[in-house]
């Protein structure tokens, strides 16, 4: 997935990405924000998008939302402003190369980024190396069913997904390959399973 397919993509998306995304992925945004509110101290949510996650944490949480899409981070400063979410910064940023030192987070949340941006690897790779030893890394997002009437809709979506800006063809296995990062959990998520919930722990 090409830098620029992924910036036209969401620029389309971007107006209609709450309705569109909204109840469907929200399963997964609570799941997130519930376990790193419960953990405490500083999260980053890569991929913050429209911020429809951020009223989801607790106040006593510091986040720092990044997102690579300029639309789509313009309405989660909207979101920020409306609520007056004061525990709340974001950043335009590249999840490739995230401008922080390391060990800078307790938490770090990926939802439904990981299969959109060019190289996950290195995603990844700068996600563990922002983190602090122990924390936890919380991926929410599809991989490949291969079979069934899942595996049918990801070969029938694979022809469109430059246009759709993500990845229908995603193995997990993309996202265990960082010896700094074990595998705690993973599980589907309601509805159907056609998400996977991942807690990594940096270690």
């Amino acid at each position: 997935m090409k830098a620029a397919t992924v910036t036209a993509s969401y620029k389309r998306w971007a107006p209609v990405y709450d309705s569109v995304f909204g109840r469907l992925l929200q399963e997964g945004r609570l799941r997130a924000a519930a376990h790193a509110t419960a953990r405490g101290g500083k999260v980053l949510e890569v991929g913050v998008g429209t911020g429809l996650a951020l009223p989801l944490y607790g106040t006593g949480v510091q986040i720092t939302g990044i997102d690579f899409s300029a639309e789509m981070l313009a309405r989660a400063e909207e979101k920020v402003r409306e609520k007056r979410m004061e525990n709340v910064t974001l950043r335009q940023m590249d999840a490739q190369a995230l401008d922080f030192p390391d060990a800078s987070f307790d938490t770090v949340s990926a939802m439904h980024v990981l299969s959109v941006v060019p190289d996950p690897e290195r995603a990844l790779s700068e996600i563990a190396r922002v983190c602090r030893p122990g924390a936890h890394v919380l991926i929410t997002n599809h991989f490949t069913a291969g079979k069934g009437a899942l595996g049918l809709a990801e070969r029938l979506i694979r022809p469109l997904q430059h246009h759709l800006g993500w990845r229908a063809d995603f193995p997990i296995e993309r996202v265990l390959g960082d010896a700094r990062l074990r595998m705690l959990e993973c599980r589907p998520l309601p509805p159907l399973g056609v998400m996977t919930w991942l807690v990594l722990e940096r270690v």
